[in-house]
């Protein structure tokens, strides 16, 4: 059974996955793929490690909040990416990116602040 708390960013993490991997395989139908490989290379890690840090969620491991910072790094950088260019998949990507990335932010930092204060608590 999932942690209540992380439902939320688990799901946000499954759907970028998701997004991600219809943009790369949108991207790749595109006349002029040429000027997406940057875009092609970013929603490949995204997906990637969205789905891991999905995997991790959901299995309650102790590094999920490390991935999660990971993840809203290369969500971040990935939303950037696709919001440069026009296409439709790409806008889509850009935003669940950056919902991504917010929620494995938030969730990340909700656990360092637990952290910190079972640590001064002591």
């Amino acid at each position: 059974m999932t942690n209540p708390d992380y439902e939320s960013c688990l799901r946000s993490c499954t759907e970028c996955a998701r997004v991600c991997e219809f943009c790369a395989s949108a991207c790749l139908n595109e006349c002029d793929v040429a000027h997406l490989t940057d875009c092609l290379a970013l929603v490949k890690d995204c997906a990637l490690i969205c789905w891991g840090v999905a995997a991790l969620l959901s299995r309650g491991s102790h590094f999920s909040h490390e991935f999660c910072l990971l993840c809203a790094e290369i969500c971040e950088a990935c939303a950037a990416e696709c919001a440069k260019h026009p296409l439709g998949h790409c806008q889509r990507c850009a935003r669940t990116c950056k919902i991504c990335a917010d929620e494995c932010r938030q969730l990340a930092g909700a656990h360092l602040q637990v952290t910190r204060v079972s640590a001064t608590s002591r």
